[in-house]
């Protein structure tokens, strides 16, 4: 296999998100642009290995439990079943809200678990889906820690307007970046989605490179403010405090 081969048989692996979860081969030839031979080629020998299936019916592709076995192996590195989950979970029960984990990888943002509020109405999002960093706490208390030449990165390649509150204008976005690393912690209302307030603070890697955030969410109409607030912040630095122990004593980096 060339090296063209392979790069366009992970970019063909990448269409496979939360949004779409099934491609025909007719499909993925026109998405990438690549003759139908060699895309057929390409899923006959994913499918073949396992990281794909095919539906007999719709003749259409899914993911396989190859990419299952390898997504436990990643969640097994982090811990987070054995140990990162329970400090979320307590903090969840000490907020009454959801608590979420988001990691970077790949100048994105990756939701990777989450410890639901048992309240009935309640915040949750789709673990394995991907968000932009320039909108929502979870998001932007990670990019707030990057290299200002990172952050340009992501700026250059264009903000979009989640919501009538995300802040999309360069320099607004920088200033708001820089109070947010200041401060060391960040409190959005309707930035990334209207109805939810988001309370995030960064995680770090041994060399302090920022590697994720550890979120409190939950609905519009519960949104804290001032002593509720402090409150609910003091129970989330405190588990920041457990799962920084945790990666800093393991030298966790990037996913």
């Amino acid at each position: 296999m060339t090296l063209k081969t392979l790069e366009k048989s992970l970019e063909l692996l990448e269409l496979f998100t939360k949004e779409r979860t099934s491609w025909g081969v007719r499909e993925i030839a026109k998405e990438l642009d690549i003759n139908h031979t060699t895309i057929y080629r390409i899923l006959t020998t994913f499918e073949q290995k396992g990281y794909l299936i095919q539906d007999h019916e719709t003749k259409k592709y899914e993911l396989g439990m190859k990419l299952w076995e390898f997504g436990q192996l990643v969640e097994d590195k982090l811990g987070i079943s054995e140990y990162i989950y329970p400090i979320m979970k307590t903090v969840s029960e000490q907020t009454g809200e959801t608590i979420f984990l988001t990691w970077l990888n790949e100048m994105e943002c990756v939701h990777v678990e989450m410890a639901e509020s048992s309240q009935s109405i309640k915040f949750s999002v789709s673990v394995g889906s991907r968000t932009p960093l320039h909108a929502g706490a979870s998001n932007t208390v990670i990019m707030a820690h990057l290299p200002r030449a990172l952050q340009e990165e992501v700026i250059e390649k264009g903000l979009t307007s989640l919501t009538e509150h995300t802040v999309v204008e360069k320099e607004s976005l920088y200033k708001k970046l820089d109070e947010i690393k200041k401060r060391g912690w960040c409190f959005s209302v309707g930035e990334f989605a209207d109805e939810v307030f988001g309370l995030a603070v960064p995680l770090f890697n041994k060399r302090k490179e920022i590697v994720g955030s550890m979120t409190i969410a939950g609905p519009i109409t519960r949104t804290p403010e001032g002593e509720q607030l402090l409150v609910m912040l003091s129970a989330l630095q405190e588990g920041q405090r457990e799962v920084q122990h945790y990666l800093d004593k393991y030298n966790l980096s990037y996913v």
